[in-house]
């Protein structure tokens, strides 16, 4: 990225642009390979899902054999660190590939390649990459590839404030989908690269999502997880559109069986949105609703723009309204400047709200970002000890939350088959509990009533209760 490109992106507020996707069919490629590698979040995976739908618009056929490739994708990650160094690393598959055979396309595409400093590094140290492209401008790859001749294109910037409808995706499951509602985020926690990479908020027009939803109900989908950075943020960018309350209600209303949505910032968690998922029983009551921090000091330097006490009024709300409310939170540790007494700040909240499950890091600075010059003199080892008492914490309950479904009967969406084990198949409560089942492989893509044989720290496991299924 240009080095003046993150201050200018905060600076300017971009006027969203709709477009209808153009899906001619273009057979450039008969029946020659495509190997897609997706790194990092939910986004990341529905984005790959559209990335497949055009390669395959184009003729190419998916395998999961880099070597019999002719086009290799790889979809990037930028949350974290390791995520640079994993697509890196893999390049120098890529390379030996292009060496034996220099009309393979390699392609990066995603977050990293929208971070500062990504694309002059790329076109300094792997000349042999084809194609770099942003999250903003997906919908063209199939003609960066069409149009590749050897030299280096690269899109990443252009087209940030466009959100394209009618565009084709190829979903991973004929039973659950992904559906986006919005693009990017205005939060600027200072930690977050995200409003960096994929650019300031851009609210998809509700009629276009009711729609796509409405589509899925009829191809017999039964279930969908509306996405966005932010999704409580959705429509504060659209002048006249609903607010995220009124078109949860709206998807709820298509009669699709579980509606669910990631993920929440506590600041527009309304009492409206509450009220809503209490009143319709499609909508489940499984809520990600990050803390990131139990000290009021620590997240402020975040500007996560609530404080503990705010945290915590609004995490009861939901409990004393939703039935059955299950709630999961992300954690930092280690946050420049944080103290052991902000620690114990952290694992206080963790104490009073005995959260379902939480994902949990060590704090990694992203270059760009306001965190990563802040001054940070803890010891990774003192960082380390901090996530392990963390982490012993947050499995303690997860465990405890777990246990409480031992012996009862839930209502089960069976997703598949278990990846641990062949004989048995896999799905998830309303709750979004995750539950080993002994039964017919019959069962996939249907509700089922399900006895919970034995509860564990991450996962369920249980037997078809023998009764009517949905």
């Amino acid at each position: 990225m240009k080095p003046n490109m993150i201050e200018a992106r905060k600076r300017t507020t971009i006027k969203t642009e709709y477009l209808e996707y153009d899906n001619k069919i273009n057979k450039l490629f008969n029946g020659e390979k495509y190997f897609l590698r997706t790194y990092g979040c939910q986004m990341n995976v529905h984005d790959s899902e559209q990335i497949r739908a055009y390669l395959e618009n184009l003729g190419l056929e998916e395998t999961d054999t880099l070597e019999k490739a002719k086009v290799i994708v790889l979809n990037t990650c930028a949350i974290r660190e390791n995520a640079h160094d994993k697509v890196f690393g893999y390049l120098g598959r890529c390379k030996h590939l292009k060496e034996e055979d220099p009309s393979i396309i390699v392609a990066i595409g995603g977050c990293m390649s929208q971070e500062e400093g990504v694309v002059s590094e790329i076109e300094q140290k792997y000349p042999y990459v084809d194609i770099v492209f942003g999250t903003h401008n997906i919908h063209d790859l199939p003609n960066m590839i069409m149009n590749a001749k050897g030299n280096q294109d690269i899109d990443v910037y252009s087209i940030e404030g466009k959100v394209y409808e009618n565009t084709l995706y190829k979903r991973d499951s004929k039973i659950t989908a992904w559906v986006n509602i919005m693009y990017g985020c205005d939060k600027f926690c200072t930690y977050c690269i995200v409003p960096y990479t994929r650019g300031r908020q851009r609210s998809r027009k509700s009629k276009y999502i009711i729609e796509e939803v409405d589509a899925l109900v009829k191809e017999g989908y039964k279930e969908v997880t509306l996405l966005g950075q932010n999704v409580n943020a959705y429509g504060k960018d659209l002048e006249g559109e609903i607010s995220f309350a009124k078109l949860l209600e709206s998807v709820a209303k298509t009669g699709i069986a579980r509606v669910r949505f990631v993920t929440s910032h506590p600041w527009d968690f309304t009492d409206e949105m509450i009220d809503t998922i209490a009143k319709y029983d499609n909508i489940m009551p499984y809520i990600h609703l990050p803390l990131q921090s139990g000290s009021d000091r620590i997240l402020k330097l975040m500007g996560r723009r609530y404080t503990k006490e705010e945290y915590l009024n609004l995490f009861n709300k939901i409990k004393n309204k939703v039935r059955n409310a299950t709630i999961t939170t992300d954690i930092i540790v280690g946050f420049p400047g944080e103290t052991e007494e902000d620690l114990n700040d952290t694992l206080e909240v963790v104490n009073t709200c005995k959260f379902d499950g939480a994902f949990t890091f060590i704090f990694s600075p992203r270059e760009g970002t306001p965190a990563a010059k802040m001054e940070d003199n803890t010891p990774i080892e003192v960082k380390e000890q901090r996530l392990y008492k963390l982490n012993e914490l947050v499995n303690k309950y997860s465990k405890e939350s777990n246990l409480k479904y031992l012996n009862k009967e839930v209502k089960v969406l069976v997703t598949g088959v278990s990846e641990k084990d062949e004989d048995k198949i896999v799905g998830y409560t309303e709750e979004m509990k995750l539950v080993n089942i002994e039964g017919d492989k019959d069962n996939i893509g249907k509700i089922i009533p399900v006895i919970i044989t034995d509860a564990k720290s991450f996962s369920l496991d249980g037997k078809v209760k023998e009764e009517i299924k949905c």
